[in-house]
This record gives structure tokens, sequence and C-alpha cells, in this order.
């Protein structure tokens, strides 16, 4: 008798053990093909049915506009710091000169496709989820469906499509605004000349791989930021608490992708096609 309750001790403590990761690893495994699912039909969406253009607009002003002064002040303030940093490592080396290299390459490989995905999953990510989760707690995609409308196609598709196309201009435009806060420190603080600032900038630093690196990541981003929204919002339940949470989990769940998938990319550019 010892024998066996030890025994049927011992299957209870590994069962209580490891039950919780079983039961954590379907859920992952669970939301991540709903995720892909949620894509594909996106994509079929977008490649068998017309696009309504109105709604695709209306969305690229919410996306990308309306962003444009919160990224405008990430990106200048981001390129001041850098250049103010760099600088005074650079300066123990007498090398303040390379302190335009430095932000230009820093500002169109990572700093600028990466912070402007954040600021746009902070505001725009979470605005996405709280809409269609509200719309979800209150049955109105419900409602669509009864009516036979896709909700996919009418909800779905033109946020994707704002968030990719839009999210490379914010990035282009964050590149530009970061030199620039770089070149503001550079020629008022750090006694450069402005014609060494741009020599040093676009003529010895920067090559088209950069930017265009930055680019290709900014795409990836603009994809995570809809799809997991938009997800996350026909996942919403339990009134305006489980909006809010939804939202939360939103914006976390694609800051972590973001930062995991620009890991991945720049192994890939730099290790792979270096």
């Amino acid at each position: 008798m010892k024998i066996l309750y030890r025994d049927a001790k011992s299957i209870v403590f590994w069962n209580n053990l490891i039950a919780p990761w079983g039961t954590h690893s379907l859920k992952f495994f669970g939301a991540t093909g709903q995720v892909a699912l949620l894509f594909f039909e996106s994509i079929v969406g977008i490649c068998t049915k017309p696009i309504k253009w109105r709604h695709v607009l209306d969305q690229m002003n919410k996306v990308g506009v309306t962003s444009f002064p919160l990224v405008f002040l990430t990106a200048l303030f981001t390129g001041m710091v850098l250049a103010l940093q760099s600088a005074y490592q650079l300066k123990l080396f007498a090398a303040t000169q390379y302190t335009a290299d430095l932000v230009a390459l820093s500002v169109t490989r990572e700093l600028g496709p990466v912070l402007t995905a954040m600021v746009v999953a902070g505001r725009v990510g979470a605005s996405i989820t709280a809409e269609l989760g509200t719309m979800k707690v209150t049955e109105q995609i419900d409602a669509l469906s009864s009516l036979a409308v896709d909700p996919v196609r009418y909800l779905v598709v033109p946020r994707f499509i704002a968030a990719f196309f839009m999210l490379p201009f914010l990035t282009l435009y964050a590149d530009f605004i970061g030199m620039f806060g770089g070149f503001l420190i550079g020629t008022t603080t750090l006694g450069l000349s402005a014609t060494q600032y741009f020599q040093s900038t676009f003529f010895r630093a920067l090559v088209l791989k950069d930017v265009m690196t930055g680019l290709i990541k900014s795409f990836a981003f603009g994809i995570i930021i809809s799809i997991v929204g938009c997800w996350q919002g026909f996942n919403a339940e339990g009134g305006a608490e489980g909006v809010g949470k939804a939202t939360t989990i939103s914006v976390v769940t694609s800051l972590v992708l973001i930062i995991s998938s620009d890991c991945l990319f720049t192994a890939l550019f730099y290790f792979v096609f270096g």
C-alpha cells in the first residue's frame, strides 16, 4: 500500500508540474495558428475580391497621417540623443567627425524602423484592438456576418493594407528627422560644419542597402501591428474590461514581435546576405 501511495503522490506531483505547461503551450500554438489563418485570409481577401479604397484611405489617414507628429518628436530627440552619446565616446579617440556616420547608420538600420513601429503599435495597434473589440462585445461583428458581410474583408483588409504601406513611409520620414536631429547637435554643439555633416552622412556612411533593410523591416512590422491588433479585437470578450485587457495584450504582443523579428531580420541581412 505504501508503494502504491508513493506512486500516486509522484503521479500527482508530476501532473501538477507539467499540466500548466501543456495548457499554456496549447493556448500559444492555438493562438499562433489563428493569427496565421487571419493573415492568410487577409491575403486571400486582397487577391480575390475588390478592395474598398475609400475605407483603405480612411485607415491610411488614421495609421499614417495622424502619426506624423508623434513620429517626428520621437525621431528628432532620438537623433539628438544619439549624436550626443556618440560624440561623448568618439571624443575619447579624437573621432568626433564620425558622429554623422554613426547617427545615419544607427537610425536607418535600426532605430528608425523599430522606434516608428513601437510608436505606431502603441498608438494605432491599441486603437485597432479597442475599436474591433468594442464591435465584438457589442455583437456588431456578428451582425455583419448575419448580413453576409465578410468581417475580414470589411474590417481587417483595409487596416492591413494601410499599415503595410504606411509604416515604410513613416520609417523613411523618421530616418530623415532622426538624421536632422543629429545634424542639429553636430553643427551647433560638436563644431561640425553643415557641409561636412552632409558629406559624411550621404556620401561616406550611407548606402542603399542601409535604407532598404530598414524599409523591408517596416513592411513586416506593419503586418505584425495590423494582424495582431485585429486578432485581439476579434477575440475580445467580457465587456469593457475585456476590451481593455485585449488592448493591453495587443500592444505588448506587438512590441515583443517587433523586437524579435527585428533581431531575426538583422541576423538575416548582416550575417547571411552580409
